[in-house]
């Protein structure tokens, strides 16, 4: 997670878990490469392009997808789809399954930040329900499982929240304007083209091995 230095900067989320996932599918495909070169020659690097699809969607699945936090709204990159959520037009934030953007128009939610299983649930303290955002607590006090701060759901929630509530305080958001703001969504043509093509590859090489 890169950490804003000032409120126009912007705080870029990915879900922890996707660093791991990336980094084992990458020593599969550098594994796999040296060992086919190594019983091949080099001309094995010519059929390589399985290994790459599957650096590839790693890449696509669990790096890739983000919650931009930044000055005019909230960017959800998922891997399909781009969704921009401006300030103006947010009106709720909730993490029942995942991190979820509530808009006059709909609701959008964030691949990168799903809510916590049981696992995760009961790995919380006492100390991730305390000073969050004040639209994180229900009647009594009560906190979701998925807006606990130290899930994925829960923190995202939290950049998120935090800097929404900042502006309303400040009196930068337009509640008036609420229901003209537009969101935005725009399909993921670059990595869907990478992955797509070496899926394409992958299944020329097999067929003509």
């Amino acid at each position: 997670m890169n950490t804003p230095s000032g409120p126009d900067q912007f705080t870029v989320f990915r879900p922890r878990s996707g660093r791991w996932i990336l980094g084992v599918a990458a020593a599969i495909v550098v594994v796999g490469l040296v060992a086919s070169v190594v019983t091949s020659g080099p001309q094995a690097l010519a059929t390589a392009a399985p290994l790459l699809a599957v650096a590839a969607i790693a890449w696509w699945l669990f790096w890739y997808p983000a919650v931009v936090v930044g000055p005019v709204g909230v960017e959800l990159r998922n891997p399909v789809l781009t969704i921009d959520v401006p300030w103006g037009g947010l009106i709720q934030v909730d993490t029942k399954y995942a991190l979820k953007l509530v808009t006059p128009g709909g609701s959008y939610t964030a691949w990168a930040a799903p809510a916590p299983g049981v696992r995760g649930t009961h790995a919380g303290k006492p100390e991730n329900m305390q000073n969050l955002p004040g639209t994180s607590y229900g009647a009594g006090g009560s906190v979701r499982p998925g807006d606990l701060s130290n899930t994925d759901s829960g923190l995202a929630a939290l950049l998120v929240r935090s800097e929404w509530e900042r502006r309303i305080d400040n009196g930068l958001i337009d509640v008036d304007a609420t229901d003209s703001m537009r969101v935005e969504r725009r399909i993921n043509w670059r990595p869907l083209g990478v992955v797509a093509g070496l899926l394409l590859l992958s299944v020329l090489t097999f067929a003509l091995q």
